[in-house]
């Protein structure tokens, strides 16, 4: 993808999260911006308390209609917003505190959002898991089929991320 220069534009990743991990957000965000990627914020904005549902169905949903490539969601514990992108059709959150379980979301399960709990990881772990989960592409194979068993069991035909 190229913007009017002609230089290859940044991939979109969308942000989000609660007030619970608002200061990680915006931390994982200026991280996001230095890898070289665009991030976009959806929220919440401050620490005043919001129902993580609505913001992380909003990264899902631009997720689905390609506004975005990725989405990194951050809560508490990471397990709320999880719970919520993954009622969206054909989305795959994947919760992962540690490098390892982002590598293999990514590699493996086709993640497109991985989730976060502010309470659970410190700042430097989080920057080291959303590296990983944004520079680690699906390595299909015999994930493919697993994968597709997913979607068969949603009700959709399995496609591919697009690739970005």
């Amino acid at each position: 993808m190229s913007d009017s220069t002609g230089r290859a534009a940044a991939m979109r990743i969308a942000v989000g999260g609660d007030e619970a991990a608002f200061e990680l957000k915006a931390l994982l965000i200026e991280h996001i911006r230095a890898l070289g990627y665009e991030p976009v914020d959806y929220g919440t904005y401050n620490a005043e308390p919001v129902l993580y549902p609505d913001v992380a169905v909003k990264v899902a949903r631009a997720i689905d209609a390609g506004e975005v490539a990725r989405g990194v969601l951050v809560c508490g514990t990471g397990i709320g917003v999880a719970i919520s992108a993954n009622k969206v059709r054909g989305i795959r959150a994947a919760q992962a505190h540690d490098t390892y379980s982002a590598a293999k979301a990514r590699s493996s399960n086709d993640a497109q959002i991985v989730t976060l709990g502010a309470r659970v990881v410190g700042p430097e772990l989080a920057k080291a898991v959303v590296t990983t989960f944004l520079e680690t592409e699906f390595g299909g194979g015999g994930s493919r089929a697993k994968i597709a068993r997913i979607a068969e069991y949603e009700g959709e035909a399995f496609r591919d991320s697009p690739s970005v």
